[in-house]
């Protein structure tokens, strides 16, 4: 019995000997040179310091009066800056100069639009953080932003505390500044809006805010992209509360 074990086992080392030398012959040998695997969904520009990632989902600002970027050869013309400004600065104004600086290094930027888009972050931001949604809010938040409201957010938890609110109306949304550095867009919106808000403890009794009452809230937000990027997204950077 232990001869005939001893022939089979040395049977079967000599055939695996023989199918790894096939398989090497036919796969090849790693050399470290290699090109890695593609990835569908790598974005195509590297990430760029002190500005929003690339490949990063967020919710879409419009960037073009069609919802869609336009292909432009040259920078958009003095008529047309001043078409695209309309109420929302003078040409003259410093807000004006910045805003058409903006245009001209992202042709496609239209303060209008960007409003539009800019309110519908703005709201959902607002519930999300009264959720205590951190998924949703980590798209759409830089993340020194997304780190203190998620910091806030574990803070009522742990007080067994819960938020509702409630978003009226935003009455007024103005772009108050706006810049462009280091290939990164910045501007800043002024909101104004109407919300009803109440925090209550575990007992479910209100420790903060009035759940019938409406009150006006300003907000000023920072929202940034990098203009040199394909993604069209802005995220939240900054935030500060005026009253």
């Amino acid at each position: 019995m232990s001869e005939a074990f001893d022939i089979y086992t040395l049977l079967f080392l000599v055939l695996a000997v023989v199918i790894f030398i096939r398989l090497r012959n036919v796969l090849g040998r790693r050399t470290g040179s290699e090109r890695p695997p593609y990835d569908p969904y790598a974005a195509p520009d590297a990430k760029r310091a002190g500005a929003p990632e690339a490949n990063e989902r967020v919710v879409a600002l419009p960037r073009g009066r069609s919802g869609r970027a336009p292909v432009e050869t040259s920078g958009p013309s003095t008529e047309d800056i001043e078409a695209r400004l309309g109420r929302h600065a003078t040409k003259d104004s410093p807000l004006g100069q910045s805003l058409a600086e903006l245009m001209r290094a992202d042709p496609a930027f239209d303060p209008g639009q960007f409003l539009d888009g800019s309110k519908a972050a703005y709201e959902m931001i607002v519930m999300a953080f009264a959720e205590g949604d951190e998924e949703t809010l980590k798209q759409l938040l830089g993340s020194d932003v997304y780190e203190g409201f998620q910091r806030a957010i574990r803070e009522r938890e742990e007080r067994g505390e819960k938020l509702e609110s409630s978003l009226v109306a935003i009455d007024k949304a103005d772009i108050i500044e706006a810049e462009v550095k280091n290939r990164t867009a910045y501007v800043t919106v002024k909101f104004v809006s109407e919300l009803i808000s109440v925090t209550r403890d575990a007992d479910g009794e209100a420790v903060e805010g009035d759940p019938k009452k409406v009150r006006e809230v300003t907000d000023i937000w920072t929202f940034a992209r990098d203009i040199a990027s394909r993604n069209p997204n802005w995220k939240l950077v900054a935030t500060e509360a005026a009253n």
